[in-house]
Formats: structure tokens, sequence, C-alpha cells
């Protein structure tokens, strides 16, 4: 901070000096040129007036190289110039004046607009040049044809003005070194209290809540001084009963996982052989044996999604990536569940990206799952990649190639205040939807067996594990965002579309692996 304030006050104090210097000489060298044209053009009118009073019309070259030379002698050093139609004379023989005088103000003159002036360069060097036309002397002010140009140096007006610049110049090396000086001393009081807030904080996030900071004075630093120490004696008062809450909620995560996966296991063996034999049993028994292997199954369900979130909470969820073609992953996951012909597809072949493809799959199936079940046809699928400057698709910067898959359906979309709590873990837009009784439950139990699919190698969650709706466990949307993320990516809602319906997009960055499959 010390050098951001000595850098702030140099640069503040290096900008006034260099802006009053460009004004000051932006100003000096206007007066100067200014008053350097005004003298030309009244002079050069004035001159000319005198002595076209007694010159002869039409001129032949001698008179024309008087008049010049008369109309100079009165014009100090400056080359006069005098034209008249095919007729040059030059009041200096050996002056080169075809570059001083351009086109532009020869045109200016010949058209008779009175006197004109303009400064050029030439060789390097700065010029003012003047042009009048000679008029008659009777009441119309006709053009006579004949024009004059007068030719002034600048370099002693260019050189004062140099010299005002470098003075003023010169000046900004004191000022700096006063702008530093003053930033210095002020870091020294600003800062000293700072460092110690910060060193007490350091001592702070170390573990220490024993650390405090004298209080000094009452101003802003103070009133800092006095918040930090005020909620450094919160923390320590509360850090025991904080650890303590934190070792019995660890200890109850442990023991229901460990305690539940044993009889879990017991009972969905116990359901599955009920459900093979439920067509031998009269229609009550085989009601009530397909809804226990249904809530079984939810149940199961339940417990890999919340052993998959507190994987996700404590940092222990790793990527199993490899390149994989998106859009056969997307097509393998539909046709899992049976969802091919009831969704609108819109995959480009080719698009290949370094993924997880069981939690793309994993994504796909909740976001797909949603639709149809809470959405209305079409529901629509679009793979698309999309390249730097990507647009207004949610997610798309500037730095890069992303993977943008949208799921979309025509349904009524999601209330207002469902949007920034649809990722919510066990929420669920419609707040009346409760536990499905045994007798949905049963018609129910082969489509979610459907859904759910085989387990994960790994261990973790199957295909299907995590959808929401009323078979399941109000965590899959959670858990497709926390995969998006793991990913690097995100998921975006459109809570309303202009048309109708939802749409849930998901943003990946488009990473591939090279010709020896390494990232």
């Amino acid at each position: 901070m010390r050098v951001r304030l000595v850098v702030t006050f140099v640069l503040v104090a290096l900008l006034s000096a260099v802006t009053a210097t460009a004004l000051a000489y932006r100003d000096a060298r206007t007066a100067v040129l200014q008053r350097t044209q005004n003298t030309a053009v009244d002079d050069l009118r004035e001159r000319v007036a005198a002595v076209a009073a007694g010159f002869d019309l039409p001129p032949d070259q001698r008179s024309l190289s008087r008049f010049a030379a008369e109309v100079s002698e009165g014009l100090g050093a400056r080359i006069v110039v005098a034209r008249h139609q095919d007729l040059t004379a030059v009041s200096d023989a050996y002056a080169d004046t075809e570059g001083r005088i351009t086109a532009e103000l020869r045109a200016a003159v010949r058209a008779g607009d009175g006197t004109r002036f303009q400064r050029v360069e030439w060789r390097g060097e700065p010029y003012l040049v003047v042009g009048t036309p000679v008029t008659y002397a009777d009441g119309d002010r006709r053009t006579s044809g004949l024009e004059v140009f007068a030719i002034t140096d600048l370099r002693a007006e260019r050189d004062d003005t140099e010299a005002l610049l470098d003075s003023v110049r010169e000046g900004i090396v004191p000022v700096v070194a006063v702008a530093a000086l003053l930033a210095l001393l002020a870091a020294g009081t600003v800062l000293r209290p700072v460092r110690k807030l910060g060193r007490a904080t350091r001592e702070l996030a170390a573990g220490d809540l024993g650390s405090r900071v004298a209080v000094r004075g009452h101003d802003e630093l103070a009133d800092l001084a006095r918040t930090f120490n005020e909620t450094a004696g919160a923390l320590q008062s509360s850090d025991a009963e904080l650890r303590a809450q934190e070792a019995k909620a660890r200890r109850f995560v442990a023991d229901v996982s460990h305690e539940l996966r044993t009889p879990l296991a017991a009972m969905a063996m116990v359901a599955t052989v009920l459900e093979e034999d439920a067509d031998q049993l009269p229609p009550d028994a085989a009601r009530a044996a397909r809804t226990v292997g249904a809530e079984t199954a939810r149940l199961s369900r339940l417990v890999e999604d919340l052993m998959e979130i507190s994987r996700f909470d404590a940092g222990a969820a790793r990527l199993n990536a490899s390149e994989t073609d998106l859009a056969d992953t997307v097509r393998a996951s539909l046709a899992l569940r049976g969802w091919t012909d009831r969704v609108t597809l819109d995959l480009p072949e080719g698009v290949r990206a370094v993924v997880d493809r069981r939690r793309v799959d994993v994504i796909v199936a909740n976001l797909v799952g949603n639709a149809l079940r809470h959405g209305a046809p079409p529901v629509t699928v679009t793979l698309a990649v999309v390249r730097a400057g990507g647009g207004d698709v949610p997610g798309v910067g500037e730095g890069g190639e992303r993977v943008v898959l949208e799921v979309a359906d025509r349904g009524p979309g999601l209330p207002p205040e469902a949007r920034e709590r649809v990722f919510d873990r066990f929420y669920k837009a419609d707040e009346a939807r409760t536990r499905t009784t045994a007798a949905t439950a049963t018609t129910t139990a082969t489509a979610t067996a459907t859904a759910t699919g085989p387990a994960a190698p790994d261990g973790g969650p199957g295909p299907g594990a995590g959808l929401d709706g009323g078979q399941g466990s109000g965590l899959g949307m959670a858990i497709a965002l926390e995969n998006a993320r793991l990913h690097g990516g995100t998921i975006e809602v459109e809570a309303q579309r202009p048309g109708g319906g939802a749409a849930f997009t998901l943003v990946l960055p488009l990473r591939r692996t090279d010709g020896e499959g390494e990232e």
C-alpha cells in the first residue's frame, strides 16, 4: 500500500504538472502565432494597397518584378511573390517558393474572397504564407487578376515557444520530488496502524483468537481497530461451541452413512426378490411388494445423493476425465432411460471435449428428467460450441471456446421465486408436492427403476442418480450444478422464455487432448 500511495501521489502531481505545461504551451504558442499572423496579414494589406495604387495593368515581367520588390521593401525579411495570369515575379530571385505556396492557398486567393493565410512545413521548417488578391479601386471591388503572396519565416516563433516549454518542463522534476516526499510522510502516518491491524489479523487467521490491537484516536482507523477487537472477542467466545457442534455433526454424518448402508443393502436384496415374484402374489401383496421396491430404491438413491453431496462439501470429488464425444454421451444417457423418443435433439457430430462421462450423464439425466416431468413437450436438447465473444450465452466470456448444452421445454416455466432457489438442496418449486402415496409409487415403480440405471463402477452415484421429482431425493439439481462446477463450468436457468417454458443451459470449457492423449 505504501508503494501505491507514493505512486498515486506522484502520478497526480505529474499529471497536474504535465497538464499545466501542456496548457501553458498551447496558450503561449497560440498567442505568438496569432500575433505573427495578424501582423503579417495587416502589413501585407497595407503595403499592397500603397504599391498597387500606381501600378498599371496588365503588367509585363519587368514591371511585375519591380512591383514584387517594392512590396517586399516594406515587409522586412519576407519573400514576396506576385502573380498575374502566366507571369510570376519573386522578390528574392534565389528563393524556392513552389514548395511553400500550396495549391489550396492559390485557389482560395484566386477566388477573390479576401486575404488568406496558411502555415506550412517546408524542408522541416515552419513558414507562414499570406496571400491576397489585388482589386480595382472602383465600387464593385472586382479582382484585377493580380495576386500577391508573402512568405514569413516562423523559426523564431517556434524557438520562443520551445524555450518556454523547456523552462516549464524543468519545473516538473521538483514538483514530482515534493509529491513523493509528501506521499512517504502520509503513508507512514496512515499505514502504521494498518500494519498493526494486518499483523493482528494474520495472527487471528492462524488461530490466535486472543490477538488484539491498541485503539488510539477517534478516526476511521480507530473505529476499524475497535470493530476488529469486538469481532475477535466474539469469535473467541463462540469458538469452543462451534468446535463441539462441528465434531457432533461429523460423527452424526459418519454414523448415519455407516448404519444405513448395511440395512439398505439387505432391503434392496429382499425387495428385488419380492418384485421378481410379484406376479405370483395376490394383487394387494403384489402392489405392496412393488411399493417396497420403489421406496427402497428411492431411499438408496437418497443415501447415495447424500454421500455424493458430502464428497462435494469435503472437496473429495474428483474428475475421471477423458476425451469424449458429447453427442454420443447425450444420446446414450437418453437411451438408457428410454427418453429418446420424447426429446427433440440437435446434436452436431464431432464435438469432443475432456470431461467425466459419468458426471456429464448425471447432469443430462437431471436436466432432461426435470423438463419431462415438470415441463411440457416439445423438450429440446441443443448442443453447440461457442467461441470467443460468444454473444449473450450465459457463462461465456472472451477467454476461449465453450460447450453449451441447452435443455428447454414449453411448459409453464418456473415461478419468479424459484429461479434463485432451483439449485438449493431439497428445494421443489411446487411446495405442495409431498411424498407419493403407496398407490402412486406402485404405478411409477417401473419408470423409477428405468431412470435409476446401474451403479457407477467407482462407487459413486449411478447414471440416473440425483433425479428430482416425485420419486427424487431433492438433491438432483444441486448435484448437477456441483458436477458442472467440478468441470470448471456452470448451469444457468432461464425461468420464463418468451415462447413459454423454461431453459437450463450447461456451459463447460472445451478442453481437448493432443495427439498423444495428454491435456
